[in-house]
């Protein structure tokens, strides 16, 4: 197993106003509750991604679920298909129930989406983990029921998944590449990670790249329309998770290019794991969904129930990258069956993934 280690928005607005407590200043936190003092049983836990069917965000749920039966509660998961506005009305419903033991594990569908989900919950005294994207200036540090932020290093995996796609194709040639939402930290990382790679190996030509929204159904569309248009150039695929890889290998199928073009993804969900061991994808990196899932969730119970204490959780665990690992056909053999621990959701466990403060 290689282990890497780390160093539009739709405001809530007057409907948020209406349901939201009362006017409040920013970072500071209305609730009537005292933060800690939820019994176990009172904790309602709630996870939130873009869609289902993305494998890697369906693990994300069933961690959630793992974690939820742990401690003899159930998950209620919620799905907003990509769009903003149904995100955040699904946060603004949330947040206008009783929310004094309300636990939420958050996938903001843009760095954007994320400053009103933030100021919701904090206002409405909402227990609050978010994953992947917020603006850079956005600190939970400044807020008091948004617990922590978890991240992982773009730049470098998007890197180390160049670095695997250069060495398949011999250090030269063409490639593709396939970015995600534009408008979130992980595709503008992990393509920043691309052209390091890049740089770092003159031989290899980027022809061009699109963005197919992390779907596999716009990167089979996508692909389709390169390989008409650089056809024989296109060496490697460079995709910026798997579900979009997954789509690029659809279309080299379709075009009967199977096993001519090398492809490397992220997210290591269980068919790209598959096409790494039968070697028709090269590499993938895994954040591994189904513990974020999870920990998410574990992370705030632990808070609400006053088994962790927010005053004994340094700056450094407020916002941070988790381990990740690259895997290749080498290693695959390791993820084929994923597992989750229950033991690493237990409230002295949960920072353990800790790889460095997000910066």
């Amino acid at each position: 197993m290689t282990r890497i280690s780390r160093p539009l928005a739709a405001v809530f607005g007057l409907s948020l106003a209406a349901t939201a407590l009362t006017a409040c200043s920013e970072g500071s936190s209305t609730a009537s509750g005292d933060a800690g003092s939820c019994d176990p049983g009172d904790v309602k836990l709630v996870g939130q991604v873009r869609n289902e069917s993305n494998p890697y965000e369906a693990s994300w749920l069933d961690g959630g679920d793992a974690f939820a039966e742990s401690v003899d509660l159930k998950q209620e998961r919620l799905t907003y298909d990509g769009d903003s506005t149904k995100q955040q009305e699904q946060i603004r419903q949330l947040l206008a129930g009783d929310t004094e033991c309300l636990v939420m594990n958050v996938l903001p569908n843009g760095d954007s989406d994320t400053t009103p989900i933030v100021k919701g919950a904090d206002q409405a005294g909402a227990y609050l983990v978010t994953q992947w994207n917020k603006p850079a200036d956005l600190k939970p540090t400044d807020y008091d029921r948004w617990i922590s932020h978890i991240t992982y290093n773009g730049i470098e995996s998007g890197q180390q998944i160049g670095d695997a796609l250069f060495q398949a194709i011999g250090g030269s040639g063409g490639i593709i590449a396939l970015q995600g939402v534009l408008d979130t930290a992980a595709a503008k990382d992990r393509f920043a990670g691309l052209e390091a790679a890049l740089a770092e190996n003159p031989e290899v030509t980027l022809l061009d790249q699109q963005a197919a929204n992390f779907s596999r159904a716009e990167a089979l569309d996508v692909t389709k329309t390169l390989l008409t248009k650089h056809g024989d150039s296109i060496k490697g695929i460079w995709a910026a998770n798997d579900d979009m890889a997954l789509g690029a290998l659809e279309a080299l199928k379709q075009a009967g290019m199977k096993g001519e073009v090398a492809v490397v993804g992220i997210d290591a969900v269980p068919d790209a794991l598959t096409a790494i061991e039968d070697g028709t994808m090269t590499a993938t990196v895994s954040s591994d969904g189904a513990w974020q899932g999870g920990i998410g969730l574990a992370i705030g119970y632990c808070v609400a129930t006053g088994e962790l204490d927010m005053a004994d959780v340094s700056d450094e665990d407020r916002a941070f990258y988790a381990e990740q690992f690259l895997i290749t056909d080498e290693n695959v053999g390791d993820f084929l069956t994923p597992k989750t621990d229950p033991s690493e959701f237990e409230c002295d466990k949960v920072f353990d993934r800790v790889a460095g403060p997000l910066s």
